[in-house]
């Protein structure tokens, strides 16, 4: 009996650690490796080559958000940690804002080939930094589940700064897509008029058992029920919990939202489990032969048409 107890005890610690390990290589440890790369990044003393900070969504954008002449903001959050983001003005006033947002491993800076296309079209963009990512100073990502306050966060910030009728848009990719997604599930001012999410996952269950499967050929059992344990003692929320479903069943922010065809990595047949979730005015966009993250390079006369028939209909 004291042999069995042993035993089970010591599988128990085994497979604890073993979930501990998982959330700090997907969830912690990465987010230090992202975080000392970001402020490398925006040492202005020491700008980075161009050609260098290509990343996932396979587009200059740090190049070109280092031609504008951008701000460095830092506020307080709600739990009154200090978030980051930059900015960059439109050329003329305006009332129209976009809060651009990256995607994991990626960075603000990185999404300036997003923004671009909305400050050619007179918009003011903030770019905020994800948890765990670039210059964010949180040790764990939290694949936009928290993240979601911040950008609450971040649309007060703009109101309360710019004014009652300040126009906002919600634009993100990949995480920064289920962040859209999972912000648009709370109670949003109306200075939210729109939303666009980009190859978001379903909940971050769904996009880890994919990855589990896809990548490393492994069942679900136990690694992802470990490392969700780990997360809920962690981070203090479970990986099913953080769903974009769920959230999308109380949005009332008309969302577009936009897959490509080719992606694996974020399962296009995620985009149907989103749309239909959806409670909101919506409208979605598939993109041929696209794969994860590059619906706008792959078809942009497709992509960006199809951003602004649906963003225009509501920014006056």
């Amino acid at each position: 009996m004291k042999k069995t107890t042993k035993a089970l005890i010591g599988a128990t610690g085994l497979m604890a650690g073993f979930g501990v390990v998982m959330n700090q290589l997907i969830l912690t440890r990465a987010s230090k490796v992202l975080s000392d790369k970001g402020h490398e990044i925006l040492d202005k003393k020491n700008p980075p080559d161009p050609t260098l900070q290509k990343n996932i969504l396979g587009a200059e954008g740090d190049a070109w958000v280092d031609t504008k002449d951008y701000d460095h903001i830092v506020i307080k959050n709600r739990s009154n940690e200090s978030i980051h983001a930059l900015t960059v003005k439109a050329e003329e006033p305006s009332d129209k804002w976009l809060i651009c947002i990256h995607g994991y491993t990626s960075s603000p800076k990185g999404m300036g080939s997003y923004g671009l296309h909305y400050h050619e079209k007179g918009y003011n963009i903030l770019f905020p930094a994800m948890r765990g990512h670039d210059i964010s100073e949180h040790r764990s990502i939290t694949m936009g589940w928290l993240d979601r306050f911040d950008i609450m966060d971040w649309i007060n910030y703009i109101i309360e700064i710019y004014g009652k009728d300040v126009q906002i848009v919600l634009h993100g990719v990949s995480m920064g897509a289920a962040t859209v997604m999972m912000t648009t599930g709370e109670n949003l001012p109306e200075n939210v008029k729109c939303a666009v999410a980009d190859c978001g996952y379903s909940s971050v269950w769904d996009e880890f058992k994919n990855e589990l499967k896809v990548t490393y050929h492994l069942p679900a059992f136990p690694a992802l029920y470990l490392g969700d344990l780990a997360t809920r003692v962690i981070s203090g929320f479970g990986f099913k919990e953080a769903s974009c479903v769920e959230q999308l069943k109380k949005s009332k922010t008309p969302t577009l939202f936009i897959h490509g065809e080719a992606d694996l990595f974020v399962p296009y047949r995620m985009l149907d489990l989103n749309y239909n979730a959806a409670v909101c005015v919506k409208e979605k966009l598939s993109i041929p032969d696209a794969e994860h993250a590059e619906a706008h390079l792959v078809h942009p006369e497709l992509y960006w048409p199809g951003v602004w028939s649906f963003v225009d209909k509501y920014i006056k």
